[in-house]
């Protein structure tokens, strides 16, 4: 009973001050970063960028967090998550300020490269210092209870960025949303250095891409193939489900917003509970049904061409979060481990460059026409959703899956 008791974690333990101040920072640097990033294609437009700075910053973000991802882990592994995310917002912080102080479009886009991908850059820190502060089968809660956190920012950051620009105008209005960006990142830094705690650990420090992507395990290996063939599930119709809702079938911009926080509303609510049962038990199925949802999604798109069926759709796009921090998880509990975050960063930037690729398949597949191009493109997202789902389900295992077979094998060999 005393066992029982002892086995079951505190809540100061999960809410320690190290997670209380990374909390905390992902609230702060996240509104700074939602309030002004949302606007920028605004901003662009009145510095007289026009259309192809809008693209090429666009074109920026993406190709920046598949690159970013690598190098974030790199750097955490080499010096430490703690003084890896103070580097990271000490960068935000050095993009704000070129597009306070070089109010042109191709300042706009220089300071980009600083701040853009600033969630892609620092996440593998964050999934390292989560992997070191929670024991394994506590996992899962403490990658749920960042997944969680950060839907705030998300969902309120664009809300005062608008504001602001309704009040002072679109130029004002912009530099404002960066000056509060900078102080809250300033903030952020002073909590993350007075109450983030790291435990020194022995690390290997080789920057070698290569090595590092010949380190990442079988079972790993077998998660990120089957996570690319869902990814291609999801970006195909990414860009374009807005195109089918609004003008294909008469939408209005506020359903389709109404549609958006349905989503975010139902992940919201399945993070805690999923997460919970995750660590309880095997990971795995929460995954093969996560896998599940996001190649239902496209399939369901053919037949929501009502709102009423869109809300239908929604709710299951915003399930598809069902158990995204429990493959975040995973992939943390299969990492070597003295390269946590180094194998996490390499793990999204092989998936992440992939996976581009999709975007522009899509946008092939939906321009054959408007008859055929829209079936042609879900129906081809769901086929690459079907084949990841089978894939990690006959070939993917997590944790316990591998203790399970370790346990059987030395059984066997004492027998």
């Amino acid at each position: 009973m005393n066992a029982q008791i002892e086995s079951k974690p505190k809540l100061s333990k999960i809410l320690s001050p190290s997670i209380i101040a990374l909390l905390i920072m992902v609230i702060l640097v996240g509104m700074g970063e939602k309030m002004a990033e949302r606007f920028l294609p605004l901003y662009l437009m009145a510095l007289g960028g026009g259309a192809l700075s809008i693209g090429l910053l666009n074109g920026m973000d993406n190709l920046l967090s598949a690159l970013y991802s690598f190098p974030g882990g790199y750097l955490s592994d080499k010096i430490g998550y703690k003084k890896a995310l103070v580097v990271f917002n000490l960068m935000a912080i050095t993009g704000y300020s070129v597009v306070l102080f070089i109010p042109t479009w191709w300042g706009v886009l220089i300071g980009a490269i600083f701040f853009i991908s600033w969630t892609a850059i620092s996440l593998p820190a964050v999934m390292s210092m989560v992997s070191s502060i929670f024991p394994k089968n506590r996992r899962t809660m403490g990658v749920t209870l960042h997944s969680l956190v950060r839907r705030f920012p998300m969902a309120l950051g664009p809300i005062f960025g608008g504001v602001l620009i309704q009040i002072f105008g679109i130029t004002k209005g912009i530099h404002i949303a960066f000056s509060i960006a900078i102080g809250f990142a300033v903030l952020a830094i002073i909590l993350e250095w007075i109450f983030i705690t790291e435990t020194p650990k022995p690390m290997n420090n080789s920057s070698n891409l290569r090595e590092s992507i010949h380190r990442i395990p079988q079972n790993l290996w077998h998660l990120l193939v089957a996570d690319i063939l869902i990814r291609f599930a999801e970006q195909i119709p990414y860009a374009f489900v807005v195109v089918w809702a609004v003008i294909l079938h008469g939408i209005t911009p506020v359903q389709f917003g109404i549609l958006t926080s349905i989503e975010m509303a139902t992940a919201v609510l399945i993070y805690i509970p999923v997460a919970y049962f995750a660590d309880k038990y095997s990971k795995k199925p929460f995954i093969v049904i996560t896998f599940g949802f996001f190649t239902a999604f496209p399939f369901i798109l053919l037949f929501s061409k009502t709102f009423g069926m869109l809300v239908v759709a929604f709710i299951i796009r915003g399930l598809k979060e069902f158990g995204e921090p429990t493959r975040k998880a995973l992939i943390m509990d299969l990492a070597p481990e003295d390269a946590k975050a180094k194998t996490f960063g390499t793990y999204y930037l092989i998936r992440d460059v992939i996976v581009s690729l999709a975007a522009f398949g899509g946008a092939i597949l939906w321009g054959l026409g408007p008859s055929i191009g829209p079936i042609t493109n879900f129906l081809v997202a769901g086929i690459f959703g079907i084949i990841g789902t089978l894939y990690f389900l006959f070939f993917g295992k997590d944790l316990k899956n591998l203790e399970n077979i370790e346990q059987n094998l030395n059984t066997y060999k004492r027998e």
